[in-house]
């Protein structure tokens, strides 16, 4: 992939926004949603970080992780030294799912291209996808966080693939906190951290 220019990154995330995914009907999400959660960052960050989808935070505000899950995603930003102003944010279904549900996966399907476009716009040396549905879009796989977590994988959708590591989404501690689970999720964010510096130098 030839890198663009910021100001040509800005343009074409800001027109597959408002042409295509403020409008879109291509799955029953759009029955429910208040608005379309996008994504939101540095269009030149060198990590990106993708969830599953909008929660109702997220539905109202029409931005991603801004709820409870978000406050712990910025925890997260923030133990591999970076703000949530230097890394890019999104979401593999652009729409809420009623009351919360997962994803089905037509629904997720339906959102790849958006979601191919922002990878391939922003370019992100490494990619963190957080939660299950978001994990087996990106590496095309039928296999649970718990197997894939931990260990790098590779987005091949674009050239040179992007490496991804797949974590626990921030919603999961939430539910599910123990010293073994944030143990577990801080390993992933420093393998993050030592990708990153290995790669910028």
């Amino acid at each position: 992939m030839e890198p663009l220019e910021r100001a040509d990154k800005i343009a074409v995330l800001q027109q597959l926004d408002e042409t295509q995914v403020r409008g879109c009907t291509r799955c029953e999400l759009h029955r429910h949603r208040t608005q379309t959660v996008f994504g939101e960052g540095d269009p030149d960050a060198p990590v990106m970080f993708i969830g599953e989808g909008p929660g109702q935070v997220e539905d109202r505000q029409g931005r991603p992780f801004v709820g409870p899950a978000g406050e712990m995603l910025d925890k997260w930003i923030s133990a591999i030294g970076l703000t949530r102003d230097q890394v890019y944010i999104a979401n593999a279904v652009k729409c809420r799912p009623p009351n919360n549900r997962t994803p089905l996966k037509p629904e997720v399907d339906a959102c790849a291209d958006y979601l191919l476009t922002q990878v391939r716009t922003v370019q992100p040396k490494v990619i963190v996808t957080v939660g299950g549905p978001a994990t087996k879009l990106l590496l095309d796989t039928d296999d649970g966080i718990t197997r894939l977590r931990g260990r790098w994988h590779a987005y091949n959708k674009v050239d040179p693939p992007i490496p991804v590591m797949p974590t626990f989404h921030p919603a999961f501690l939430l539910r599910s906190y123990s010293k073994d689970n944030r143990a577990k999720i801080w390993d992933d964010l420093q393998k993050v951290m030592q990708r990153l510096d290995e790669l910028t130098g």
